[in-house]
């Protein structure tokens, strides 16, 4: 468990202070690594989005800093919630697969971030890759059970539309790969 202290270098809005905490004290190796939680209206096909601070990425990778973009509303087909709804332990999967993208981010250099970002952009096997070496770090980091609840809220609620969970089907681990990954641990 982590100290108050131990935040100083991220921002963090207080209506998912204790998910965001929580997911912060599985990866310890992000303690002096500053990060800003922010909310944003919309963000395209995506509920959360982790990224380098752009002006950050002349500096060492140790030392960059970074941003997740929280989308205010999560909307699924014709309803929309607010992301402080969502269940808990939902939410903390989320954000423990967004951190999970920032242990990725660390081990690249500058360069190969910038290279990343345009192979996100415009290549979709790429997105795949990327989006199941976050989960990988997620589950690595003892996340395990967190993200098998992320999965289960999108792919068994009701109102979350076909096309949304073909995505997420198509892009992350699947649950059975995740307790694999558990199992093997």
């Amino acid at each position: 468990m982590q100290n108050e202290s131990d935040y100083h270098n991220k921002e963090i809005p207080k209506s998912i202070e204790d998910e965001v905490k929580i997911a912060l004290n599985f990866y310890p190796q992000l303690i002096n690594t500053a990060i800003a939680f922010k909310f944003k209206d919309d963000i395209k096909k995506s509920t959360m989005q982790a990224q380098p601070v752009f002006k950050s990425l002349l500096r060492p990778s140790k030392r960059r800093d970074y941003v997740i973009f929280i989308s205010k509303k999560v909307k699924i087909e014709q309803e929309s919630f607010k992301i402080t709804d969502i269940p808990s332990e939902v939410l903390i999967g989320w954000i423990g697969h967004e951190l999970g993208h920032i242990m990725d981010y660390r081990e690249r250099s500058s360069l190969g971030l910038i290279w990343f970002g345009i192979k996100y952009l415009y290549f979709p096997k790429f997105i795949k890759k990327a989006e199941r070496a976050a989960d990988t770090f997620a589950v690595a980091h003892g996340m395990g059970e967190y993200i098998l609840k992320t999965k289960d809220f999108i792919l068994n609620h009701a109102h979350i539309s076909k096309a949304y969970k073909a995505r997420i089907k198509r892009l992350y681990l699947s649950p059975e790969e995740i307790m694999h990954l558990i199992n093997n641990d």
